[in-house]
């Protein structure tokens, strides 16, 4: 039973997306809307289309992560890798970046870079534009100025006809509704940076009444790597964010009472029956693992042998490069010779050289080094015939073989050190076989006890972690408050959980018992779980796309953002509230109140004072 509860990290490396060749029927009668599910953990996208041929799902889905290295040091440009290109995020991790902030895309350049990526890889074939409409999700109540680069990029940038917003976790709410579901009901939807309350009243967003918490499943995940690095200082470096996110998709679960579930784990029996253990990864070599006389003199012999042909393709490499340059030399010398003056001193130019003479000394020294590189090469052939124990190697500078080295001088070349890693140059002694005192694997592995509940359990009690903010059953409890006792019995019979910070068993469960603790004595209420909480965003925005896609309701033109700027929203069923920019405008100076001044003008006699 405690081997069945030792799981492996999966550490699964992200494969890249391919380039994906559309279908007719996206263009045909008329280009298809692309719907674009724009969240700040994950990127999704793709067709809204009837077409059987077209998939009902999206195409696309990738992290919402750039990374953009400084370029090699042999002078190529920097390379940009956007999702699933990347790999593995943890190797990069100093160098990823995301266009959010919180869940809000303020940096529209990286913006720019994942719908680069998604157009290229849906093969969006256009020429100089992107003739889809476009219809993108938003974060509820999101800023003006977010909104209005948003559309500059799209307008400006890919010349698209028609652009739609909504609120990702609206489209859930109108994908998973019933036939005999209200329009009214109590929204929350917990994601990667953010957790909202968003109440529906009548099937139109309450946005007065809107709170959010700063708090998501990234700020949990932060949390559990710091609890697991505290508790297992030794494995610091092998408890990253990538596994952390891991351990909460598939180890984590919300207690349904905090206090309680806490006084269980007090139980060692409870304890042992439901711990987890994750199995971090290590060798099985010890460190005084014993290797007989042969297998240690075949070890050296093969290091020997990658060290030979390692300095062997290196020299190869110089003569090429030295006999590109002697040719080139060459080359400018019998520019000189056939009496071609002007072409030899461009070409000395470019060469950085002041006389021929000079040219001269450059093509002895590298016909010199040439000769001796081949003479080099040659020999080393003839060595290859020889016992590798008794061969001399050569050391990585190529200079001409001296004195012989022993291993010790070879082992401590800085730039070959990786490959004598496991060599022991001392003498060899008998030495007895080394028994090992303890188990090398559970050495490596993290038990998970209360910290599959501690967890997730910041978005009930964000002073876990010194967030001076209110959890979830206080924020809903509030947002209740602000309307009649009418109002609030119509909200609760319609409480949906979306987004993929809800996904976690039990929290179904504990908001219930949250709903039972703050409403009156036998009053009722319900409680619904988006059926999909991660991809459930996407399906009712391609829904409403292809409700909407012959209207014009809810699309915005390239008139309209070029007539009433790049700010302006269409409203619709799952839509923010638009609040227009609305400047104080000064008022008028009148007659009466130029009067006192023209009077003091004209008592003045100085005629500066005067103009």
């Amino acid at each position: 039973a405690a081997s069945s509860r030792v799981f492996s990290f999966r550490d699964a490396r992200w494969t890249p997306d391919p380039v994906l060749e559309p279908s007719a029927a996206v263009r045909m009668p008329q280009p298809v809307p692309l719907v674009i599910d724009n969240g700040s953990f994950q990127t999704r996208a793709g067709w809204a289309s009837a077409n059987p041929s077209v998939p009902a799902e999206p195409l696309l889905r990738f992290r919402s992560l750039a990374a953009r290295s400084r370029g090699a040091r042999g002078g190529a440009g920097a390379e940009t890798q956007v999702g699933n290109d990347l790999g593995s995020p943890e190797p990069l991790r100093w160098l990823l970046r995301s266009p959010f902030d919180r869940n809000v895309p303020v940096q529209l350049e990286l913006q720019e870079l994942l719908l680069d990526h998604v157009f290229q890889r849906l093969g969006v074939a256009s020429q100089g534009c992107v003739d889809h409409p476009i219809v993108l999700t938003e974060a509820v109540c999101n800023p003006l100025y977010s909104r209005q680069m948003m559309s500059e990029l799209l307008f400006e940038c890919y010349q698209v006809p028609k652009v739609s917003y909504g609120v990702d976790s609206l489209y859930s709410f109108y994908h998973n509704r019933k036939q005999n579901w209200p329009c009214s009901g109590l929204v929350i939807s917990s994601g990667y940076q953010c957790t909202h309350i968003l109440p529906v009243l009548e099937g139109r967003l309450d946005a007065k009444n809107c709170k959010r918490i700063n708090l998501g499943g990234c700020q949990a995940a932060v949390y559990l790597q710091r609890l697991l690095q505290l508790k297992y200082p030794g494995h610091f470096s092998a408890i990253t964010l990538s596994r952390m996110e891991e351990i909460l998709h598939e180890h984590s679960y919300i207690a349904e009472d905090y206090i309680e579930e806490l006084h269980k784990w007090r139980s060692p029996e409870y304890y042992e029956n439901n711990m987890h253990k994750m199995q971090l990864p290590f060798s099985n070599k010890l460190l005084g693992s014993t290797l007989t006389s042969e297998e240690k003199q075949e070890r050296r012999q093969q290091q020997l042998r990658r060290l030979q042909e390692l300095n062997a393709r290196r020299r190869e490499e110089k003569l090429q490069l030295d006999q590109e340059r002697l040719d080139r030399l060459l080359y400018v010398q019998e520019l000189l010779e056939d009496g071609q003056m002007d072409q030899f001193h461009k070409a000395l130019v470019e060469l950085n050289m002041d006389s021929a003479e000079e040219l001269q000394s450059y093509i002895n020294k590298l016909s010199l080094s040439v000769e001796q590189t081949k003479q080099k090469i040659l020999q080393a052939e003839v060595n290859i015939e020889v016992d590798v124990v008794d061969s001399k190697p050569e050391t990585p500078d190529l200079d001409p073989l001296g004195s012989e080295q022993s291993l010790e001088d070879v082992e401590s070349i800085n730039e070959f050190e990786p490959l004598f890693a496991e060599e022991q140059p001392e003498v060899e002694k008998p030495v007895a076989a080394v028994q090992p005192v303890f188990n090398l694997a559970e050495y490596h592995q993290l038990f998970l006890g209360t910290e599959r509940i501690r967890a997730p359990e910041i978005v009930f009690q964000p002073s876990l972690i010194g967030e001076d903010q209110a959890g979830i059953a206080e924020t809903m409890q509030y947002v209740l408050e602000r309307y009649p006792k009418e109002q609030q019995a119509v909200l609760v019979q319609n409480v949906f959980l979306t987004g993929g910070n809800t996904m976690y068993p039990g929290l179904k469960a504990r908001v219930q018992k949250e709903l039972l603790e703050m409403r009156p004595f036998q009053s009722s209420f319900q409680v619904h779980l988006a059926s999909s909480p991660v991809l459930d965003a996407w399906y009712g925005a391609r829904d409403w796309a292809m409700e909407y896609m012959t209207r014009e309701e809810g699309w915005i033109t390239r008139k309209d953002y070029e007539e009433k700027g790049g700010e302006y929203l269409k409203e619709h069923c799952a839509s923010n509230v638009y609040v227009p920019i609305r400047l104080p405008k000064q008022a008028p100076r009148t007659a009466e109140a130029l009067a006192p001044s023209r009077a003091l003008a004209s008592s003045s006699s100085h005629p500066c004072e005067q103009a």
